[in-house]
């Protein structure tokens, strides 16, 4: 899985606080007095899979280190309707000034994390790997890739610069698929690197191209059930296959019955529901 480090965590999140707050959260500075302490509860209001503690951790550090953040629950885990997963102590401004950032990053990550299990649990019985793509929000891919793996799926490329991933607009303008692998395989022994080559094909034909070409994962955009059969067959083991295209919670499970080794989900996070959760806020003395 990628590494995020925590200087690029700080830009992610600094960014969001300065989208929001800028020159000051004008009605909480006018409302509530700057000694007043508190306490604020993460109540989860609905079943799922809780991820971004660690990111809203961050938060209220980088906004007030000395508010005192605890956590119930670890990413990755089930978490209940009804349950705290987090509280939150210290003064009441700095709390209220990053409540909605926080929130936004905690109930958007671990709704993807939440529907990533669903989609994980629906191939469990096969060999078959539920893995994301670059279908993200822009600037929050690693987040979005994280949350991922917190429900139980895997990712897929992180971005263009960490695998050759031949595409059909690529195929046309090398002229095949042979010639566009030879043309990665080539800028492979110039640059001396060593990322795996995917090739996208939309038909048998394509598939038995591709194989000849020595590739290490083939795409299967598109294909009907009784084609994507053919195709593990054709393959027969010598590369991985790769399912795409026309994936949702009700074709996972016959998709992965066909023996492909990945299935690709864009709507695990162009699509997601965010997972209700609320912050609940109360004053001390």
């Amino acid at each position: 899985m990628m590494t995020l480090s925590k200087e690029h965590l700080h830009r992610i999140i600094k960014t969001a606080l300065d989208e929001d707050i800028k020159t000051g959260d004008i009605t909480t500075l006018a409302t509530i007095d700057n000694s007043k302490t508190g306490f604020g509860n993460f109540l989860v209001k609905q079943d799922g899979i809780i991820a971004g503690l660690n990111v809203v951790w961050e938060i209220f550090n980088l906004v007030d280190p000395e508010l005192d953040f605890k956590t119930f629950k670890d990413d990755g885990e089930e978490v209940y309707k009804g349950d705290i997963v987090a509280l939150v102590k210290g003064k009441a401004l700095s709390i209220l000034t990053v409540e909605r950032t926080a929130l936004n990053f905690l109930q958007r990550m671990s709704g993807i994390a939440t529907l990533a299990k669903i989609y994980s649990d629906k191939a469990q019985h096969t060999k078959a790997k539920i893995i994301d793509t670059r279908k993200t929000v822009p600037g929050l891919r690693l987040l979005d890739k994280y949350a991922v793996t917190m429900g139980g799926c895997e990712n897929h490329r992180i971005g263009l610069f960490d695998m050759f991933l031949i595409k059909d607009n690529h195929i046309e303008v090398a002229g095949s698929i042979t010639e566009a692998v030879r043309r990665c395989k080539e800028f492979q022994q110039k640059n001396k690197s060593s990322f795996k080559i995917e090739v996208e094909t939309t038909n048998l034909k394509q598939v038995d191209e591709a194989l000849k070409c020595s590739v290490d994962v083939i795409m299967l955009d598109n294909f009907e059930l009784s084609e994507m059969k053919k195709a593990v067959e054709l393959v027969n083991g010598k590369c991985k296959l790769e399912a795409s295209g026309g994936v949702n919670l009700d074709t996972v499970a016959a998709i992965a019955e066909t023996g492909v080794d990945y299935i690709s989900v864009g709507a695990l996070t162009h699509s997601v529901n965010a997972l209700d959760i609320s912050l609940d806020i109360s004053l001390e003395g």
